[in-house]
């Protein structure tokens, strides 16, 4: 089906075909954009575009859990302003990971997914807990179909495990997103964007995988029609994971289940229900790593098997979220959407901390702190906008306009224990064989309660053909109570962005967004800190190709903040809790690029890097754990003499990064040079239905950390899966 029609025409059009989802709607799609261009013809000057400004559109059905094909890349995405517009019309960095990309590069969590995304680097500071950071500073708003969650790093909620079975596509916008989240830090905004029913014949796919450390996992996805004529339809989704770990003793269990009904109340009209749950659990988890150093002040140098933990030792999470979504599609193109979610999420870890520094030769030196916390996260949030065109002037604009309401509890407790050099004896040779301890009274260790009201707006503006300009803002009232924190902030948060096409395949654009993040550190005098304000600026070239399937960004960013917290290394006195400062004048400025989709029919590939150097007033290094530089890349290609074979794999690579400790000679400096780790995979395609997959991780089973200063948390060594998918 080919249809001639005007480029901007066409990009709207095509817009709203793809934010469907939807195959069955290729007709519809078709007609539609039919009709838009009569209609433009008679409004553009001339009457109908000659064929020098004419694009062919051809239909490209979406993938789906039959295993239809899908790109690396994705045509439109609603990421970073909530307008639906091409990548390059966004005036920030976007990383989009699509399904097929964690299909084939075996990305199941969303630690997996975050781990390879271009400019965002992992702290993974034990065996379960993980943060993520993006240009120099930590990502602490997550969002669930556009709806946000505050996640605190302090406590393990199992987020990082949250299992990629049940999304479509992450979406990660670096840089300040206030114009999405209100408050948020500058950067990084994550957002999962979960599967749906969008099938109206019963279709299905049952997934096995077996691999390093006996891990074993299942998955199983259903969808289908509930109603004869299909306008009510339901998708399930299950699966079962079991392994071990490269760390002795260390034993994980998962399972999970997803389920969604989409119902197409009238033509214009969709509702839709979901449910997802999620349950882990992990028998011997670490909390903290390795000495780094022995008591003379030498390096260690432990087996990365060596586990430090307990066999007492255990942690926990359950999640289950309930959401609901109402869209009204009205006859002049504007939309109405009102989203809704209710999780809570629990945790319950029992842990143990090994402190000191052990004998080179005795092994003795080293007490124990035993945590024993628990805690549960309640959310509850609605978001509703509507979002449509506009004349002005001659020409056609868009216009955004919303309201978001959210109320987040948290609540935890916590009770103590330690244990004496006696009872760890000789470190060297741990085993985790030791006596469970007396645990300390439950203490209500805090609670509090976080609200957060927000209005916004944003405007597209077409002031001229191949000039754009965004403009928006989002005021924020966020308000928490409890025992971390009572404080009432509010905020207007201004966001501005020009885009500018230099041909059909490039666009040039510049942006401006304020920063509002309230905070519930305190300082040494138990005194909370102030929020952390500050402006990110950047500018960058974008293309795409091949009507989207292809697209590629530069951009140069400066972020400039005051009231930033710095982990001063030590407890508020009296308290287990860690003590921080503020520093002023921080800035953050780098560049970053990235290519991702199809370059040929039969090759796909991601391939970017990021640079960045982030100091405060003072000239000093913020978060020098982090790497200053990395650069990751991952391609798949089918063979065109064996067409049923595909093969692929890529490598992440990383510069040199330090941090200093305190160790048993003081203040330490501690450094790790640049690696690089190669992965790769290939799928044979054994029937229509049936095809086999292996993925081998770490190919050269390259030794480094993952997290190193006063204790060291090795990284994953090498691993190997085989994957069975049958489809039908």
């Amino acid at each position: 089906m080919l249809l001639f029609v005007s480029k901007s025409k066409a990009r709207e059009a095509m817009g709203r075909f793809n934010h469907s989802g939807s195959r069955y709607l290729l007709p519809v799609a078709a007609a539609l954009i039919s009709s838009w261009y009569h209609m433009a013809a008679a409004d553009e000057p001339g009457g109908a575009k000659n064929a020098d400004d004419t694009l062919v559109v051809t239909g490209r059905p979406s993938g789906n859990s039959s295993g239809g094909q899908q790109d690396y890349s994705v045509p439109v995405t609603t990421a970073g302003t909530k307008m639906l517009l091409a990548p390059r019309d966004i005036p920030q960095s976007v990383s989009i990971i699509t399904q097929q990309r964690m299909q084939d590069q075996d990305l199941q969590t969303l630690n997996d997914v975050l781990s390879n995304t271009i400019g965002i680097s992992p702290e993974i500071i034990d065996s379960d807990r993980v943060s993520y950071y993006s240009r120099g500073f930590p990502i602490t708003r997550y969002l669930f179909d556009g709806i946000p969650t505050t996640v605190d790093q302090l406590w393990n909620f199992g987020d990082a495990g949250s299992d990629t079975a049940i999304y479509d596509r992450i979406e990660v916008v670096r840089g300040a997103t206030g114009l999405l989240t209100g408050s948020g830090d500058p950067s990084a905004s994550v957002n999962m964007v979960r599967k749906h029913a969008d099938s109206r014949e019963f279709q299905g796919s049952v997934t096995g995988s077996y691999g390093s450390w006996d891990k074993q996992r299942m998955v199983m996805d259903l969808s289908g029609p509930l109603s004869a004529s299909g306008n009510v339809r339901g998708r399930v989704i299950a699966g079962y994971q079991d392994n071990d770990s490269f760390l002795d003793r260390y034993h994980y269990r998962k399972k999970f289940l997803y389920g969604v009904v989409d119902a197409d109340l009238t033509d214009a009209t969709t509702l839709s229900l979901g449910y997802d749950f999620q349950e882990n659990h992990a028998s011997d988890p670490t909390w903290g790593g390795l000495p780094t150093w022995y008591g003379d002040g030498s390096r260690t140098h432990f087996h990365r098997s060596f586990n430090p933990a307990p066999d007492w030792s255990y942690n926990n999470q359950l999640s289950r979220k309930v959401f609901a979504n109402l869209a009204h599609h009205f006859d002049n193109g504007w939309e109405a959407r009102v989203n809704g979610t209710h999780a809570e999420t629990d945790f319950d870890s029992k842990l143990m901390y090994a402190a000191g520094f052990p004998d080179k030769d005795s092994g003795t030196g080293v007490t124990a702190y035993g945590g024993w916390n628990t805690g549960v996260r309640k959310v509850d949030s609605v978001d509703t906008y509507a979002s449509g065109p506009f004349d002005l002037l001659g020409r056609r604009h868009k216009l955004i306009v919303g309201a978001s309401y959210s109320r987040q509890n948290n609540r935890y407790y916590n009770s103590q224990a330690t244990l004496s050099e006696s009872d760890i004896g000789d470190y060297n040779n741990w085993n985790g064989d030791v006596a469970d301890p007396i645990w300390s009274p439950w203490v209500d260790y805090s609670s509090d309660t976080i609200r957060q009201k927000s209005f916004y707006t944003a405007a597209r503006f077409s002031l001229a053909d191949p000039l754009a300009l965004i403009v928006g803002a989002r005021y924020t009232d966020w308000r928490a109570e409890g025992t971390t924190a009572d404080a009432d902030k509010s905020d207007v948060t201004p966001y501005a962005g020009l885009i500018y096409d230099i041909n059909d395949t490039w666009s040039a654009y510049a942006s401006y967004t304020s920063i509002f993040q309230p905070q519930t550190y305190r300082d040494l005098n138990k005194n909370y800190l102030d929020p952390t304000v500050g402006k990110n600026y950047e500018t960058g070239l974008k293309g795409d190709w091949n009507d989207g399937r292809l697209t590629a960004s530069a951009a140069v960013f400066r972020t400039e903040q005051n009231h930033v917290a710095v982990d001063e290394n030590t407890y508020i006195p009296g308290t287990t809790e860690e003590a921080y400062r503020a520093v002023n004048n921080t800035v953050s400025k780098g560049v970053e690029f990235e290519v991702n989709g199809a370059v040929t029919d039969r090759l796909q590939m991601m391939f970017g890097g990021s640079r960045y150097v982030a100091k405060d007033g003072d000239g000093n290094a913020v978060n020098s754990f982090l790497p200053r530089t990395s650069l990751k890349f991952f391609t798949r290609y089918q063979l065109p003499v064996l067409p049923d074979l595909t093969v692929g794999g890529g490598v992440n690579w990383q510069n040199h990064t330090w941090q200093s400790d305190y160790g048993p000679l003081g203040m330490t400096r501690v450094e790790q040079g640049s690696y690089a780790l190669v992965n790769l995979f290939g799928r044979y395609q054994v029937s229509r239905q049936l095809s086999v997959q292996a993925n081998i991780n770490n190919l050269f089973d390259k030794e480094y950390y993952d997290y190193l200063a006063s204790y060291a948390v090795y990284g994953t060594p090498r691993s190997v899966s085989v994957t069975l998918n049958y489809t039908f």
